[in-house]
């Protein structure tokens, strides 16, 4: 986000949820809760004090938050950072994890053909045929 100018940060700051499709060509900052699908070409943001459940499709993702359950697919890094905590399945061209990140699910390198692929939809079919690959969710505390 450092290039961008912070008109074009679409934000769900701290104390607000949002339930639903969020779609965006521009960098978005989550400092709230996210409950759904969110896509966007430019890079998430997620806050440590962030709670995100859904499926998120983006090309740059650094997450400090918690996941409780869904699908990354990244087109580019994602960034996983001390303190996280993440459930579900990611799918990432790179990834970067600190000292004390979580991880409680499935990782998958894509390549190219991948990147155009819609993740979300593509592990929701995959889904009906084979068992959960992560299991239970986080509480907060």
């Amino acid at each position: 986000m450092d290039n961008t100018n912070l008109n074009d940060v679409n934000r769900i700051a701290s104390g607000t949820v949002f339930k639903g499709e969020l779609t965006s060509n521009n960098d978005i900052r989550i400092d709230g809760t996210f409950d759904g699908h969110l896509e966007s070409k430019g890079r998430l943001v997620v806050g440590e004090a962030a709670v995100v459940n859904g499926d998120i499709i983006c090309t740059n993702v650094d997450f400090s938050g918690t996941m409780k359950e869904g699908t990354f697919f990244v087109k580019d890094t994602l960034s996983l950072k001390t303190g996280c905590s993440v459930n579900g399945t990611l799918r990432f061209k790179r990834l970067q994890v600190e000292l004390d990140a979580k991880i409680n699910g499935t990782c998958q390198v894509i390549n190219e053909k991948d990147e155009a692929r819609p993740a979300a939809h593509q592990d929701k079919a995959q889904s009906v045929n084979k068992p959960a690959e992560h299991n239970g969710t986080v509480e907060e505390k």
